[in-house]
């Protein structure tokens, strides 16, 4: 049973040896580590806060980009409508720009018509008057063969003359 109770001698040098290493820890080892601790929570804290900032950052940065974003589709929809309307613009001048010339080449081609038929008419007046004129020389030549038809015909047109 003795190994289960120490003799007084051997805790009084256990007790001395724990006093002289609580002296030499507590005035060299606890420092240190306490020390060392210290700069351990304040790393870890000034991560904290580097964190804290950066996802404050992040967040003002998401932010601002969600702006640009909306302010990049309200662009976009802004040129969109522009383009849109540029194109009925552009598709409404060409069809009056079409419209202008197509009345322009329907006058035209009614005044080359009107030309023509007056010039087909002029030419029709000229042929009938001339197959007129042939036929009533050669009904006046067979007519016109005798002198009595001749003098008959001019006292005719005479007496015709004197009336009007």
């Amino acid at each position: 049973m003795e190994l289960f109770t120490p003799d007084f001698g051997l805790v009084f040098w256990m007790f001395i040896a724990f006093i002289l290493l609580f002296i030499v820890l507590a005035v060299w080892g606890w420092p240190v580590v306490i020390n060392q601790m210290d700069k351990r929570a304040n790393t870890i804290d000034q991560g904290v806060e580097d964190a804290r900032k950066a996802k404050e950052q992040l967040d003002n940065a998401r932010a601002e980009a969600q702006k640009y974003v909306k302010e990049a589709q309200a662009r976009q929809a802004e040129m969109l409508r522009e383009a849109q309307k540029m194109k009925s613009d552009i598709i409404e001048e060409a069809r009056n720009e079409a419209q202008k010339a197509a009345k322009k080449e329907m006058d035209a081609a009614k005044m080359a018509i009107d030309q023509a038929r007056k010039e087909a008419e002029l030419q029709f007046r000229n042929e009938v008057g001339k197959f007129s004129i042939d036929i009533a020389e050669k009904m006046m030549r067979s007519n016109m063969k005798s002198d009595k038809a001749q003098t008959e015909l001019v006292n005719k047109l005479l007496d015709e003359i004197e009336k009007n």
